[in-house]
């Protein structure tokens, strides 16, 4: 028995039962048919995606830092950026896009064309300036996180002149001599800025702030005399420290740093609970091809695991993250909202 002569009998002639029987088998037809012509056109964006990421890249691709060299984010695009190169067969070209605590650098690889030959090192200033800065782009949603890079404790570091030889001893002076000493930040709003200013609250003390276009020109002048103090990134600073142009005092992690075991942390001189890091990553604008996304995941795994970047990176007083791109999202979001608290907290404002 046919399938048709299987269902019209049941009912009249003309019936709204038999009628609306047949549309449903015909619905349900279409809709099978549908559903395999989708199936269909996605194992074809698959293996399209798939063979697009195995061609990719054809030419030089874009790594903006949005802070001038000499501080961590800096750091790191310039050490990643060989060992990327040579397993990508394209050059990786580190360039610095300045200013506005990073806000300018993070917009234009936000807003940059997702076809894989833009990506940007975000630190965390990322995470700050959505607390501060009225921003050109959604700091979550306009961009596609690749990979959390590294991460590692600031120094607290100042000039060899100011008569100071631990925390204890600069917190003491700082509350004597309220605004008399001053602090270099890589620029007004970013995250050394805010560091210091969670430290003086927790601390009771005021400094006066000098912001500075980078962590390197912050250094430049905290070497020079001209400010007294930095709570500066550790691959910046601490070469700094080694070299004794400028003296080391704490780390601000929790945990002293494998790195530099001989500070303590200011947690543990008189500031409980003091618990503040900085981190690197790398992201791209939103769209990027997933098969982009996950090969670079993959490919920067495989460097950040080997013990040649891993010696490079505690050689820089930071230690290498990784993990999946989705990880780094939650990451960063989480981020955000923890800064977001701090500068209510501390009443922070731009001037």
């Amino acid at each position: 028995m046919s399938y048709v002569g299987a269902v019209l009998p049941v009912a009249a002639p003309f019936s709204g039962g038999a009628l609306a029987g047949a549309k449903e088998s015909r619905r349900q037809i279409a809709y099978g048919q549908s559903a395999l012509l989708a199936l269909a056109a996605l194992a074809i964006a698959v293996a399209s995606s798939a063979a697009f990421a195995q061609q990719w890249p054809v030419k030089p691709v874009r790594l903006i830092v949005p802070f001038p060299p000499g501080g961590g984010a800096d750091f790191i695009g310039r050490v990643v950026s060989p060992p990327l190169t040579t397993v990508i067969g394209h050059s990786v070209v580190v360039e610095n896009r300045t200013g506005a605590a990073g806000t300018i650098g993070y917009e234009a690889g936000a807003k940059a064309v997702p076809d894989g030959y833009t990506f940007t090192i975000v630190s965390t200033s990322y995470s700050v300036n959505p607390s501060l800065y009225k921003l050109a782009f959604d700091p979550v949603k306009d961009i596609q996180p690749v990979i959390a890079l590294c991460q590692g404790p600031y120094i607290v570091a100042v000039h060899p002149s100011l008569p100071v030889q631990n925390m204890r001893q600069l917190i003491a002076l700082a509350k004597a001599k309220p605004g008399a000493l001053n602090y270099a930040s890589s620029g007004q709003g970013g995250n050394v800025h805010l560091v210091m200013e969670l430290f003086m609250y927790m601390t009771g003390t005021r400094m006066t702030h000098v912001p500075y276009k980078g962590t390197g020109p912050a250094l430049i002048d905290t070497v020079s005399g001209q400010t007294s103090l930095i709570f500066g990134s550790t691959s910046g600073t601490l070469p700094l420290v080694r070299s004794g142009r400028l003296r080391g005092l704490a780390v601000t992690t929790a945990q002293r740093s494998q790195a530099a075991p001989e500070f303590p942390t200011v947690a543990e001189s008189g500031v409980p609970g003091f618990d503040v890091f900085d981190w690197q990553g790398m992201i791209g604008p939103r769209g990027l091809p997933k098969a982009i996304v996950d090969r670079l995941n993959s490919e920067l795994n495989k460097i950040l695991r080997s013990k040649e970047m891993a010696d490079r990176l505690e050689a820089g007083g930071v230690e290498a993250s990784g993990g999946t791109p989705e990880e780094f999202s939650a990451f960063v979001a989480k981020q955000i909202e923890l800064w977001r608290k701090v500068v209510t907290q501390a009443g922070v404002k731009l001037e």
